[in-house]
C-alpha cells in the first residue's frame, strides 16, 4: 500500500508556503496560460521562489498550463516551457495536446488536466503512448471507472478528493462566453451556474418558493479516501487557487490527517465525523461525495436555490511571536476584539484562549481590530510560529 500524495492549491507565494507547511506533498499553481485569470498568479520571480521553497522540503510543485490556446499563445508557448524547465519545475499541468509536442525537445514531466475530461481507460492508454506521465481524471469519474484504469494501465492518476464542481464537465462550458463574453476555457469562467433564473414553461412563469438554480453542491471525499488509496491513486488533489489562506490551511491539515490515521492504524482506522464538520465549517455550500458513488441524480445540485454564508471566523494570521513579552504580531483578516474567544493552529498544535490585550503598531492598547490587514500585537499565552491561523470560536460576535 503506498501512501498518496497529497496535492493542493496555491494562488500567490503565502499560499504555496501555507499548503506545504501544512502538510501537502504538492502544489499546483499559476503562471502564464493557466484557467485562473481572476488570481494574481505567479510572475516567473515568484515560481522561482516557490520551487525553491518546495524543494527544499523534498516538495514538488506542478504549473498549469491549460488555457484552450488560440495561435497568438501557441506562438509565445515554446518560450514559456523552456523557462518552466531552466527553473525545475516537477510538471506541467496541460489539456491542449499541441504542448506535447512543443514539449519533447524540452523534456518537462507532463500531467493532462482534467480540463481534458479524461474519464475511460482507452483516452488514458493513449494520452500514456503520447508521453503523459499522469492523468488528472474527470470530476466525473466513478470509483469503477478509477479501479478499471489503474488494473489495466500502469500510469500515475491523480483525482479531486475536494472542491468546487462544474455544472457542465469541466471547463466545456460556454455559457459564461455566451452571457457575459468572458471564456471559461481561457481563466475567465463568470460562474452563471450560480445565477437564479426565472423558470418558464413556454410563456408561463412558474413561481417556486426559491429561484431556480443549477449550481452544484461542493465535492467532499473526506470519508472515502481509504478507499481511493486502495484503489491506488497517486495524487489526492484539493481544488481552489482562489481560497484563502485560512481555507488552504484547514482543508490540507484535515486531510493530511485523514491519510496518517488511515496508514498508522488500516486494519482498525474509523473516519472521524469531526473531520467533516472541520471541512464543513470552511465552506459555504455543502458538500457530497458526488460522482464518485455513481450518484448523477439530483442530489448532486441545489435547483430550488441556496444560501452561501460567508465565513467570517478566521480573523487573523500570525507574523512573529515573542516568547519573552508573549506578544504575536498579527495581520488582520475579518472583525475581532477584546474578549472574544479564539483558536490559533498550525499544522500540529492548537490553543483556545480568550483575548485580553491587544496593542496597535505603536504599542497603545485598542479594544477592537476592524481594518483590511491592520497590524496588530496580541497576548499568546503558548509559543505560536509564522503562518498560525487565528479563528473566532464565538457563535456570534458582536461587533
Amino acid at each position: 500500500m503506498k501512501k498518496p500524495e497529497l496535492l493542493s492549491p496555491a494562488g500567490d507565494l503565502e499560499r504555496l508556503k501555507i499548503a506545504l507547511q501544512y502538510g501537502a506533498d504538492a502544489v499546483y499553481i499559476g503562471g502564464m496560460f493557466n484557467l485562473r485569470a481572476n488570481t494574481p498568479n505567479f510572475t516567473m520571480d515568484d515560481l522561482k521562489e516557490g520551487i525553491k521553497y518546495a524543494h527544499k522540503l523534498n516538495k514538488k510543485v506542478y504549473v498549469t498550463v491549460n488555457i484552450a490556446m488560440h495561435n497568438k499563445e501557441y506562438a509565445k508557448i515554446k518560450d514559456y516551457l523552456k523557462k518552466l524547465k531552466e527553473i525545475d519545475v516537477d510538471a506541467i499541468i496541460i489539456s491542449d495536446p499541441a504542448i506535447i509536442n512543443l514539449n519533447k525537445e524540452i523534456g518537462l514531466n507532463i500531467h493532462m488536466s482534467t480540463q481534458n475530461s479524461t474519464l475511460n481507460k482507452k483516452a488514458v492508454e493513449f494520452w500514456k503512448n503520447e508521453g503523459v506521465s499522469r492523468i488528472v481524471l474527470a470530476r466525473e469519474c466513478a470509483k469503477e471507472d478509477i479501479e478499471d484504469i489503474k488494473k489495466d494501465i500502469d500510469i500515475e492518476l491523480e483525482v479531486f478528493i475536494h472542491g468546487a464542481m462544474c455544472a457542465s464537465y469541466s471547463g466545456r462550458c460556454v455559457l459564461s462566453n455566451f452571457l457575459t463574453n468572458r471564456d471559461s476555457n481561457r481563466g475567465g469562467c463568470s460562474q452563471i451556474c450560480r445565477w437564479d433564473f426565472d423558470l418558464y414553461n413556454e410563456n408561463k412563469k412558474i413561481e417556486g418558493k426559491k429561484p431556480f438554480t443549477f449550481c452544484t453542491k461542493d465535492l467532499s471525499l473526506a470519508a472515502y479516501i481509504p478507499e481511493l488509496i486502495n484503489l491506488n491513486v497517486d495524487s489526492l488533489k484539493i481544488e481552489g487557487r482562489m481560497r484563502s489562506a485560512y481555507y488552504i490551511a484547514t482543508v490540507v491539515k484535515t486531510y493530511r490527517k485523514i491519510i496518517d490515521e488511515y496508514f498508522e492504524n488500516p486494519k482498525d482506522y474509523h473516519y472521524n465525523k469531526e473531520y467533516q464538520k472541520t471541512l464543513d465549517d470552511v465552506a459555504n455550500r455543502d458538500s457530497i461525495a458526488q460522482f464518485f458513488n455513481g450518484n448523477y441524480g439530483k442530489e448532486v445540485q441545489y435547483y430550488n436555490g441556496r444560501s452561501e454564508a460567508t465565513n467570517q471566523e478566521f480573523i487573523g494570521i500570525i507574523l512573529s511571536y515573542d516568547e519573552k513579552t508573549k506578544l504575536a504580531k498579527v495581520q488582520q483578516r475579518n472583525h475581532f476584539k477584546i474578549g472574544d474567544n479564539v483558536e490559533i493552529f498550525g499544522p500540529k498544535t492548537s490553543q483556545k484562549f480568550k483575548i485580553n490585550e491587544i496593542y496597535d503598531e505603536d504599542m497603545n492598547k485598542i479594544e477592537i481590530v476592524r481594518h483590511p490587514k491592520q497590524i496588530v500585537y496580541i497576548k499568546v499565552p503558548e509559543k505560536v510560529c509564522e503562518n498560525y491561523m487565528i479563528k473566532c470560536i464565538d457563535k456570534h460576535k458582536n461587533i
